[in-house]
């Protein structure tokens, strides 16, 4: 028995666009809420960011199948009624709208749980809800460059951001193992909570590492590419066709890459190698050593041998290769009459997951039906 729709009978109501929110009401959706994505009557934006799926966005698919799709214009007396007729029925109210834009309008958790005293709110924002963070506009590149992220990725020469949108996602993420403490808190007390959850928060603790670094142990990480500021050998070696990636994590590690891969069993009594701070010390000698050896052999026969030693490797991929790779689990999801090809969920389910992205205002006219006002 494993996982299957742990939370059917859970209503999420989510006033959500872009990424944030989305993904953590996918994953809500995954687990068997019924999630009804409320949207302005213009759209999500994110339904324009491709035209992939036959006019239709791919990302948009990714990030919402599963979901009910309302067109709701808050500034309509009716459509407002709707909302909150949806939100004294719910059980989570997630949304990342500018901080503070729903409360002024009437939706803090304290108003709303005076008609639904076990609701659980969640917004997620860029940099939190007082004062001067309140004010500042965060896209996921902007808080990854704020919160240093871009500082320890790149190349000695230039920064870089992290290729994905990884304060969105990691929010996203965090937001919804808040909401299930939410929901566990709430079996107990039977009283709701408001959650704020803000991208910048998430991504300082997710750099706690070059943070502690800077202050306990420093200096502070450099951009180093692909190779790690505090382990040797780590990164990208050469061989004769392309790059191989290991990590030596270490002292018994080392001694059986010098012996088994580099057929120099020595180097693991060099006192310029003796130690993984020797190593880091000691770099480009070690870099140098690998890249000889390396140089001679091709890629796959190196990789058969690193894993038959029991040394973490891989192969630097292109995403084209990630596309075709043995590992990957796909999963089709629809919007519209397209199918689009995804990355599956991490986390796996007894039943088929809920595969369709629904098209905009698909649901509105049910809904608003269900919820007191026919259309």
């Amino acid at each position: 028995m494993g996982l299957d729709r742990e939370l059917d009978g859970i209503l999420v109501v989510s006033l959500e666009q872009a990424v944030a929110a989305p993904y953590c009401g996918v994953l809500l959706a995954d687990a068997g809420a019924r999630v009804i994505k409320v949207e302005r009557p213009e759209g999500d934006f994110a339904r324009s960011y491709d035209r992939g799926a036959d006019g239709q966005s791919t990302i948009f698919a990714w990030l919402n199948h599963g979901k009910e799709s309302v067109c709701i214009d808050l500034n309509d007396p009716q459509d407002e009624a709707i909302l909150r007729a949806m939100l004294r029925s719910a059980d989570v109210f997630l949304h990342n709208l500018a901080p503070n834009a729903l409360a002024k309008r009437g939706y803090s958790g304290d108003t709303l749980r005076a008609n639904n005293p076990g609701l659980i709110t969640c917004e997620i924002t860029g940099y939190g809800t007082e004062g001067a963070a309140a004010k500042r506009k965060a896209y996921d590149f902007l808080i990854q460059a704020e919160a240093g992220l871009c500082a320890v990725t790149g190349t000695a020469d230039q920064p870089s951001r992290v290729g994905v949108s990884i304060t969105d996602l990691s929010a996203g993420l965090t937001a919804f193992s808040a909401i299930l403490r939410a929901l566990i808190q709430r079996g107990r007390t039977g009283v709701g909570i408001d959650l704020s959850i803000s991208m910048f928060d998430v991504i300082a603790d997710w750099m706690n590492m070059p943070l502690l670094g800077h202050r306990y142990f420093g200096p502070a990480p450099q951009r180093l590419g692909l190779t790690h500021t505090f382990v040797a050998p780590y990164g990208a070696f050469e061989a004769s066709d392309g790059v191989v990636m290991i990590s030596i994590q270490n002292n018994r590690e080392f001694a059986t890459f010098c012996e088994a891969i580099l057929s120099q069993p020595y180097l693991a009594d060099d006192p310029r190698f003796a130690d993984n701070p020797d190593r880091v010390e000691n770099r480009d000698a070690l870099t140098a050593i690998i890249n000889n050896v390396f140089g001679e052999r091709t890629r796959e026969a190196l990789i058969d041998d690193l894993e038959t030693a029991k040394i973490a490797c891989a192969r630097l991929n292109e995403v084209s290769d990630l596309s075709d790779h043995a590992f990957l689990r796909n999963q089709d999801v629809m919007i519209g009459e397209a199918v689009v090809s995804i990355a599956d969920l991490p986390v796996q389910t007894d039943n088929p997951r809920r595969t369709k992205a629904p098209t905009l205002g698909e649901h509105t006219a049910l809904i608003k039906t269900e919820f007191g006002v026919s259309t």
